[in-house]
């Protein structure tokens, strides 16, 4: 009978298998990661015109209902009474200044909807243009029957 002749053999890890699959996952995985990005703007040229001016942003007063119930006019907490007043004097610092009347995002203890149509209905009665600060809404018009 023949003998078994066994050869001891080193062994061996082979790196660059293992590196490309490495670099093969990382690739699939950035990839996918790009993909997850939601990007919901449009590229649009724009034209340049002779007539056109560069256009300047307005200085926004903004009045914010906190989830904790007060009220800001910029960064100064004041109640409903002292609301117009301190809006007041942030349009006689600067009178091309825009409102803007937000509610902070988040769960309140504190009822905020009288503090927003506190506040909307005494800037209505002062004539004051106050625009409304939100997220934009899904369109609901596809559930409605």
């Amino acid at each position: 009978m023949r003998p078994l002749r066994r050869t001891e053999h080193d062994t061996r890890v082979e790196i660059m298998p293992l590196i490309d699959v490495v670099f093969l996952l990382l690739t699939f995985f950035i990839y996918a990661m790009v993909l997850m990005v939601r990007a919901e703007i449009l590229p649009v040229p724009f034209e340049s015109y002779m007539s056109g001016e560069t256009a300047t942003p307005k200085p926004a007063v903004s009045i914010t209902i906190a989830v904790d119930g007060n009220v800001y006019v910029g960064t100064t907490v004041v109640t409903l009474n002292e609301l117009i007043k301190s809006v007041r004097t942030k349009l006689m610092e600067k009178p091309e200044s825009v409102l803007y009347l937000v509610m902070e995002d988040g769960h309140s203890v504190v009822d905020r909807g009288p503090l927003l149509t506190g506040a909307w209905d005494r800037l209505h009665a002062e004539n004051l243009e106050v625009f409304l600060v939100g997220a934009p809404s899904k369109d609901i018009s596809d559930d409605t029957p």
